[in-house]
C-alpha cells in the first residue's frame, strides 16, 4: 500500500477546480454586489419621471402589459448594469453629477396645501395629550404587583383559550373581503367582492341594511370610532374602499353613501377612519396612500414610497402614526404631524397584507404572504419576533383594544357587597369596580388574532408571542378577521361568501 505522505495534502492551486470555475464564482459574487447596490439605489417613484429617465438612457419607455411597478424595476435593473460596467458604486442615478436643485428635487417633496398644514396641526394638538395619557397608565401599569399581573394574564388567556364556533351566515354572492365590529359591538360591517357592503346585527346575525355603491369589489370597510355611540346618524359612520377606486362614506340612516372621494388612479384594497373621525386614509393599487378630510370629503395628502401597490393601512391609537403596507414586502411607519417616515418595516420576504398597531402605542404585527407574522418596536426600530402563524398568506392581524369607553363593570352581587365572598377581599362595590377597570385597562393588548388562507383563525399573547386557540372555519381561504372591544365576539369573513361567529363556549 502507498504511504500517504504530507505532502499529498498540500493545495496544489487547483482545488477550486479550472480557470473557468473560478471565472464562474467571479461572475456569480459581481451579480450578487451588483443586486446589492441596486437595492440602494435612488429611482424615482413617479412613473412620467421613471419613463422620462428611461427614454434619456435608450431604453423602452414602456413594454408590453408592463405595470408601472414592473417599470420602476426594470429602470433599477438596467441602471445597475451600466453602473457596473463603469465600476462605480451604483448609488447615483443620474449620468452627470447633480447639482443642488437636483438633489433636491431628489427627495421627493411636493408643496402641501394650507388644509394639509392645519390638519397637521390638528393632528399634533390630538395626539399629544393622548399620547401622555397613555405613558401616564404604562407607568402605573408597570408598578403593578407581579401576582397581580400573572393572575390578570391568567384569567384573560383562560377566557381566550374557550373561544368556540358560535354560527355561521352566507353574507354575500360573493368573497367577504373584510369584517369590521361597530364601536358598540352590536353591528357587524361586511364588505364583499360583489361591491355591496351589509350590515348586520350581532349575534343574532339578522340583516339590517345593504350598501350598494361601488361599481367593483370592496376592499375595506371602516367604522368611525364614535359610531352607534354618540356620533350622529346622518353624519359619516362608515367608510368603504372599492375596485373601482373610489372611497365612500356612509350614514346609518341611508342607502346611498353621503359622499364619493375620488383621486386613487387604481382599486382601493383598506380604509381606515383616524382614531379622531375627522379623516380617513386609503390603500391603493396605484402604489399610494391617501389622506382625506372626512368633514369636508377633500384629499389632503397623496403619499408615495411603496414601489409597488400598498395594500393596507392603519393608524396607531394616539393618531400620531400611520402604518401601509404593500406587496413590495416593506411596510412604512409616517408621522402624521411631520410627513416623515418614522421607521421601515423591512424582513418579510412576501407581500403584506395586513398592520395591526398595539394599543401600547410601540408595537406593530404584519401578516405577510410569507406565512409569517412579523413583531416590530419602534423603540429599537427593529424586528422583535417572527411567529410562523399560518400554512398560506396571513391576511389580517387585529389587536384586542380595550377602551374606558366601553367598559361595563359587572354588578356587585349582594354576597360580594357584604364581604362574604372568598375570592373577593374589597370593602365596598366601588373598589371592588376600581379592581376590575385596572385589569380591564390592563388586558388592553394582551392578546391579537391572525387568519389565513389556510382556513383558519388564531389567537395568540401579546408578551411571549405564544398559540392561546386555532379556530377552524368552513372554508379553505380566511379573508379577513375582527374582535370585539368588549372581548366577547371574534367574526371572520371567507371566500365561500361566509361569515362566522366565535364566542367562549360559557357565554
Amino acid at each position: 500500500m502507498a504511504e500517504l505522505t504530507f505532502d499529498s495534502l498540500v493545495d496544489d492551486g487547483n482545488y477550486l477546480g479550472t480557470e473557468r470555475a473560478r471565472m464562474e464564482n467571479k461572475v456569480i459574487l459581481d451579480e450578487l454586489e451588483r443586486k446589492k447596490k441596486a437595492r440602494s439605489m435612488a429611482v424615482p417613484t413617479d412613473d412620467n419621471r421613471v419613463k422620462a429617465r428611461l427614454r434619456e438612457i435608450g431604453e423602452p419607455i414602456t413594454l408590453f402589459g408592463e405595470r408601472a411597478a414592473d417599470r420602476r424595476d426594470r429602470l433599477i435593473y438596467v441602471l445597475s448594469q451600466i453602473h457596473a460596467a463603469r465600476g462605480d458604486d451604483g448609488m447615483q442615478v443620474d449620468d452627470e453629477p447633480s447639482d443642488d436643485s437636483d438633489e433636491d428635487e431628489e427627495e421627493f417633496y411636493s408643496p402641501g396645501s394650507l388644509e394639509l398644514l392645519e390638519a397637521r396641526r390638528r393632528l399634533a394638538e390630538y395626539s399629544l395629550p393622548r399620547a401622555q395619557k397613555r405613558i401616564a397608565q404604562q407607568r402605573i401599569d408597570s408598578k403593578m404587583d407581579l401576582g397581580r399581573i400573572v393572575d390578570i394574564r391568567k384569567k384573560v388567556f383562560a377566557e381566550v383559550k374557550k373561544f368556540a364556533n358560535l354560527g355561521s351566515q352566507i353574507g354575500d354572492e360573493r368573497p367577504i373581503s373584510q369584517v369590521r365590529f361597530a364601536p358598540n359591538n352590536e353591528m357587524l360591517a361586511t364588505g364583499s367582492w360583489s361591491g355591496t357592503i351589509k350590515l348586520w346585527n350581532v349575534p343574532a346575525c339578522t340583516p339590517v341594511r345593504s350598501l350598494r355603491g361601488h361599481g367593483d369589489r370592496v376592499g375595506g370597510v371602516a367604522w368611525h370610532p364614535q359610531a352607534t355611540l354618540t356620533h350622529g346618524a346622518e353624519l359619516a359612520n362608515l367608510a368603504s374602499g372599492g375596485g373601482d377606486g373610489n372611497v365612500l362614506l356612509w350614514s346609518m340612516n341611508s342607502d346611498s353613501p353621503i359622499s364619493v372621494m375620488k383621486g386613487h388612479q387604481d382599486r382601493v384594497c383598506r380604509v381606515a377612519f383616524h382614531p379622531s373621525g375627522d379623516y380617513v386614509a386609503s390603500a391603493s393599487f396605484d402604489t399610494t396612500w391617501r389622506l382625506w378630510d372626512a368633514n369636508t370629503s377633500k384629499e389632503l395628502l397623496l403619499q408615495e414610497g411603496h414601489s409597488k401597490e400598498v395594500y393596507c393601512v392603519e393608524f396607531q391609537n394616539d393618531g400620531a402614526l400611520v402604518a401601509s403596507g404593500g406587496l413590495d414586502a416593506i411596510g412604512r411607519v409616517w408621522d402624521m404631524r411631520t410627513g416623515r417616515t418614522a421607521m421601515v418595516l423591512d424582513g418579510h420576504v412576501q407581500a403584506i397584507f395586513s398592520i395591526g398597531f398595539s394599543p401600547n402605542g410601540y408595537q406593530i404585527a404584519t401578516g405577510s404572504g410569507d406565512d409569517t407574522i412579523r413583531i416590530w418596536d419602534m423603540r429599537s426600530l427593529k424586528s422583535l419576533y417572527t411567529i410562523p402563524a399560518h400554512l398560506s398568506n396571513v391576511s389580517d392581524v387585529r389587536f384586542f383594544q380595550a377602551d374606558d369607553l366601553y367598559f361595563k363593570p359587572s354588578p356587585v352581587s349582594d354576597v360580594q357587597m357584604n364581604g362574604t365572598d372568598n375570592d373577593t377581599n374589597h370593602d365596598t362595590p366601588e373598589a371592588d369596580s376600581a379592581t376590575l377597570l385596572e385589569e380591564w385597562k390592563y388586558r388592553s393588548g394582551l392578546f391579537f388574532v391572525s387568519s389565513g388562507y389556510d382556513g383558519l383563525v388564531k389567537l395568540w399573547s401579546a408578551d411571549d408571542w405564544q398559540l392561546l386557540r386555532t379556530l377552524s372555519t368552513d372554508a379553505g381561504k380566511v379573508m379577513s378577521v375582527d374582535i370585539s372591544s368588549d372581548g366577547k365576539l371574534l367574526a371572520s369573513g371567507t371566500y365561500n361568501r361566509n361569515f362566522q361567529l366565535f364566542a367562549p363556549d360559557d357565554i
